[in-house]
């Protein structure tokens, strides 16, 4: 095994203790949020509120070393609090970029269905393209960059669901959920002699958690599995209970998680049960059922696990 990949996992391991000491119980949603960080991708939390969502962002901010903001998306927010806007210094006559709050490592938009489909669409360009753009002039945001995005289920007041075009731009959609009742018991202790936050200390650098990213990216793939994964996603574009398949973005978003995943679990390439591990959770926001199949309640995650049944895995070897 090389260094490299044992330096990925021991320090994920390193990571993944100190965020348990804040978040209890959710080691799964730990793991699949720490993949997308070494992915280079964002996350989509779509669930009710108080479940310890923004803890969670910040706990990983704080272990990573990154610089975080956090907005509160209302339909009163205006796209420049996201993106910054420019203001005549009177002393020089010049326009002076203010900074929005988006130019941070981590970014936290808390109930982004409440903004406008304005203020929404400027986190598009931030979040495909690692910049803004304010009044002509491109401000690049610091590496690493990800947005941790949270929507609440639909039916919940004064809501919208995310556009295809932005949910898109998620690598994963992730619902944390109610804790187990002794996980809430030991969250409760927990809070009674300090804040656990307040505990985490950072377990490495920002170049560090780049020198990270940039292992995963290079992660051996053979072409045999990444045919597999062009199978998996080309059979979401045909299945009869799917009216809208996967993207091409979500080929190379399942790459990008499947070689996440392998470096993770110690191994400096890809084989198809890491696929198979990060398909539904990569591809399910990414789908529009047919009627019938809604008709017949049927779910992304079944009908996503019946194209991983039908669809042959080449050999390990």
């Amino acid at each position: 095994m090389h260094t490299k990949n044992e330096t990925v996992a021991a320090a994920s391991q390193q990571v993944l203790a100190q965020l348990r000491r804040v978040v209890v119980g959710k080691d799964q949603v730990l793991i699949w949020v720490l993949a997308t960080v070494l992915a280079k991708g964002h996350i989509l939390l779509e669930d009710i509120p108080g479940v310890g969502k923004t803890t969670m962002a910040l706990a990983f901010s704080k272990t990573l070393g990154l610089t975080s903001n956090r907005v509160q998306f209302t339909p009163d927010v205006l796209p420049s609090d996201v993106t910054g806007y420019s203001v005549l210094q009177q002393s020089t006559g010049q326009m002076v970029y203010q900074p929005g709050a988006v130019l941070c490592n981590l970014f936290l938009a808390d109930e982004l269905n409440r903004a406008t489909s304005r203020t929404q669409s400027a986190l598009l360009e931030a979040m495909e393209e690692g910049q803004v753009t304010v009044d002509g002039v491109s401000h690049p945001i610091p590496r690493p960059f990800v947005v941790i995005a949270t929507q609440n289920p639909t039916g919940a007041a004064g809501t919208q669901l995310l556009p295809d075009s932005q949910m898109d731009r998620f690598m994963i959609r992730l619902s944390m959920g109610y804790p187990a009742p002794a996980d809430e018991v030991a969250m409760v202790m927990d809070r009674q002699k300090a804040d656990p936050l307040a505990g985490i200390c950072a377990i490495m650098s920002r170049e560090a958690l780049m020198a990270l990213q940039d292992t995963v990216a290079s992660t051996y793939i053979k072409e045999s599995v990444v045919r597999y994964i062009v199978e998996l996603v080309n059979a979401t574009r045909k299945h009869r209970e799917i009216l809208r398949g996967a993207s091409p973005r979500a080929t190379l978003a399942l790459t990008a998680m499947a070689k996440a995943i392998a470096q993770l679990k110690g191994r400096d390439f890809v084989i198809p049960e890491d696929v198979q591990t990060v398909f539904t959770v990569t591809i399910a926001h990414r789908i529009l059922l047919s009627p019938g199949a809604e008709a017949r309640e049927r779910t992304a995650e079944q009908v996503l696990g019946s194209i991983l049944a039908s669809v042959k895995a080449p050999s390990a070897g």
